[in-house]
């Protein structure tokens, strides 16, 4: 079984940077042929997928994030991050990361962190 789980800061000052890392254990991230995915829920809204990479690391991510989103992975340590620049209000959530067999769909999910972005 995947076992997914978020860390990184629970609060950003707008146009700050933020970093969000997914350990994964009961996989790895280079082998297994899934697809490693963030996602988000902002307050009282759905789901929004961000983006994913797969395990070859070619890299997807949201038209509406791709101008100051990033996702990278450090297979050392079998995990992958999310970087979201210039961050605004906008981008208070939840955010989650993620594996399925799809760019956008998952079987797997962590716990999520939440993530507020005020001054």
């Amino acid at each position: 079984q995947v076992q997914l789980q978020e860390s990184g800061p629970g609060l950003v000052k707008p146009s700050q940077p933020l970093s969000l890392t997914c350990t994964v254990s009961g996989a790895s991230i280079t082998s297994s042929r899934r697809y490693w995915i963030w996602i988000r829920r902002p307050p009282g809204k759905g789901l929004e997928w961000m983006g994913a990479i797969s395990t070859g690391g070619t890299t997807y991510l949201s038209p509406a994030l791709k101008s100051r989103a990033s996702i990278s992975r450090d297979t050392s340590k079998n995990q992958f991050t999310l970087q979201l620049r210039s961050v605004t209000p906008e981008d208070t959530a939840v955010y989650y990361c993620a594996s399925g067999v799809a760019q956008t769909t998952y079987d797997y999910r962590g716990q999520g962190t939440q993530v507020t972005v005020s001054s």
